[in-house]
């Protein structure tokens, strides 16, 4: 009897940890770049800075290399110095899609 409450105890954590790693795999990546079957269309995030170092992060959907939507991401913003300047080459910073 000990070894079937040891050998279904083994089966109920097996199943959790399969069930875990296959939704890990499936959701959404963490990196931000979500692709789908129509490799002309995704979606990423990027910081957009103004002249007075406020940056705001933005999830930018792209179609064709050209901007589908742009929606400002809540609570994903930075007030930086004055003296503060954007270390990002100006390709990285120009390049949305």
């Amino acid at each position: 009897m000990k070894k079937l409450y040891i050998l279904t105890a083994f089966l109920i954590i097996t199943l959790i940890l399969l069930t875990t790693l296959l939704l890990a795999l499936t959701s959404s990546n963490l990196s931000g770049l979500k692709i789908s079957s129509n490799s002309n269309i995704f979606s990423h995030t990027k910081a957009i800075c103004n002249s007075t170092n406020f940056c705001q992060d933005y999830e930018i959907h792209c179609e064709n290399e050209k901007i589908i939507k742009m929606s400002p991401i809540t609570g994903a913003a930075v007030q930086f110095s004055s003296e503060w300047t954007d270390p990002r080459d100006e390709k990285t910073i120009k390049n949305m899609c």
